[in-house]
């Protein structure tokens, strides 16, 4: 039997359309759970949206349409952004399901029951775009410190959760689970900013707007966000609070690993970690908080006018573009940065030249010589030719450790050295001599297969990342040889006929296109 594997994203705040820093989080999770499936396991990776608050309450106001008119659309808004960028999430969900509703319901009374929620009032300060309660010495500048955004007074009834009941347990299991929080810079921001100095009790329900999930015995109460959103990862896979729990949440909980933005960690590696220790349940494997995409050296918002969309992109350049700059353009640590030039560069740098330059050049010259025909190689190897086999052979494993570390960018940059040797191999075999030499026919059949089997073997690695490529790269070279156990330098069937060489990715005039774009 397959080995399981459960991946989730933060699910989109359904107050709007994402843009592109709001994506990367679905596209970086798809490209694991593509990834784990490659290699094997049998993946279950969730995404989808969170539906309520009172933000949502105010804009369907606005809009003069019910709150669930208006998530209705922007679910489906934020399924398209997905979908348009290849995503292969098993289950898309929304916390306006009822069944979510019904099992929040439950979660909050067992809490509750069990003495760690406790009614009181709540003074302080309120950022609605955050849906966050602070203090003022939380505070930047008079401001929300995590959105810069002003905030107001707040004073209600509210529903506590006494969370130095578990803060001991929660320090203890990260002194034991060191890899818990990844990376480690995110764990010790949690520690020293917020374990240390002393957990605060969490507010988990408001009075002040109604759309949510009301508190059965307390109705005039609202579940606030962090137990009815951070719960959506086990209602959906059918967690029951009385025990009852499907087959499928007995086969995939705990989530093996749960990526999110940077700026929500607190709540994914505090208030959720002490949440399931509340609940009795393991915690996850691994939370990966990913770092911010940036337009230039700001954060996008729609008041600087700077917001790009992933959809809109992905229909002018192309999915994978979109995909390969995500997924290679944004550190591990640090923020990420987007802007059209260097979105370009990479297309024409990586993609077009690296990459489809080295396609389109291979089989065309195995058509213009041997009218398409794979044959065996022939002869002992150069060694020119084991430097290239043995890059090739090494590249599976160099791409695992990568990606175990979250570091797509350094995993790409493996699979791309396969092409970028390939090319190289190219100038130092000279296979347009060879075919001029009637004696050198046998040499140009090995140089010729070497350099199909090892774009093969790239494409095999590249389909996590570049599906669509992938795809393109099998279907030229008429091969469904696409396992990761076929990277051995021999997958290639000998006598089969290449199909015609199409681009890959076409080069763009750089300068042409910034003054479409910004013009």
């Amino acid at each position: 039997m397959k080995k399981k594997y459960y991946i989730t994203t933060a699910i989109a705040y359904a107050s709007g359309k994402p843009h592109i820093g709001n994506t990367y989080d679905v596209v970086l999770a798809d490209a694991y759970a593509r990834y784990k499936r490659l290699s094997g396991y049998d993946v279950y990776f969730q995404t989808g949206t969170d539906e309520h608050g009172e933000k949502i309450e105010k804009k369907a106001n606005e809009a003069r349409i019910t709150p669930q008119e208006y998530v209705d659309d922007i679910a489906l808004e934020v399924r398209k952004v997905w979908d348009s960028l290849n995503t292969s999430y098993d289950k898309f969900v929304r916390t306006s399901n009822p069944s979510h509703r019904e099992t929040v319901t439950k979660i909050f009374k067992k809490l509750y029951n069990q003495g760690d929620l406790y009614k009181g009032k709540y003074d302080g300060l309120y950022c609605t775009p955050c849906e966050s309660f602070f203090t003022e010495s939380q505070l930047i500048d008079g401001k929300c410190p995590d959105c810069g955004r002003e905030v107001k007074k707040a004073s209600e009834e509210a529903y506590f959760f006494n969370l130095n009941k578990y803060a001991k347990k929660l320090e203890e299991y990260l002194e034991k689970h060191p890899d818990f929080i990844q990376p480690v810079s995110r764990k010790n921001e949690i520690v020293n900013n917020f374990l240390k100095p002393g957990l605060q009790d969490l507010c988990v329900s408001r009075t002040s707007f109604d759309w949510g999930i009301p508190v059965d015995f307390d109705p005039k109460h609202i579940v606030y966000v962090w137990i009815d959103a951070l719960s959506n990862y086990i209602t959906f896979l059918g967690y029951d609070p009385d025990g009852n729990h499907s087959e499928e949440f007995k086969n995939y909980w705990p989530a093996n690993i749960q990526f999110i933005g940077k700026d929500i960690i607190r709540f994914h590696a505090i208030y959720w970690p002490i949440m399931l220790m509340a609940l009795d349940l393991p915690l996850p494997e691994k939370i990966f908080a990913h770092p911010w995409v940036l337009f230039g050296e700001d954060k996008m918002s729609k008041s600087k006018g700077n917001i790009v969309y992933a959809d809109e992109l992905a229909q002018q350049f192309g999915t994978d573009c979109v995909r390969y700059y995500l997924l290679h353009e944004i550190p591990f640590h640090s923020d990420g940065t987007f802007t059209y030039e260097l979105f370009i560069d990479r297309i024409n740098s990586d993609l077009a030249n690296v990459l489809g330059n080295l396609v389109n050049r291979t089989i065309s010259m195995c058509h213009k010589y041997f009218n398409g025909i794979v044959y065996e190689p022939i002869g002992e190897y150069e060694p020119v030719d084991l430097e290239l086999k043995n890059i090739v052979l090494s590249t599976p494993s160099k791409v695992e450790q990568k990606m175990e570390e979250f570091k797509t960018m350094e995993a790409l940059d493996d699979i791309f050295e396969i092409f970028r040797r390939s090319n190289k191999y190219i100038d130092e075999t000279t296979p347009w001599i060879l075919a001029k030499d009637l004696e050198k026919q046998d040499r140009l059949k090995t140089v010729l297969y070497n350099l199909l089997e090892s774009i093969r073997s790239g494409a095999v690695l590249l389909q996590p990342f570049l599906p669509e490529t992938a795809d393109s790269i099998f279907k030229q070279l008429n091969t469904e040889n696409r396992f990761i156990e076929s990277i051995n330098f021999d997958g290639m069937d000998f006598g089969i006929q290449l199909n015609q060489p199409e681009p890959l990715f076409l080069r763009i005039n750089k300068e042409e296109k910034l003054n479409q774009i910004l013009n």
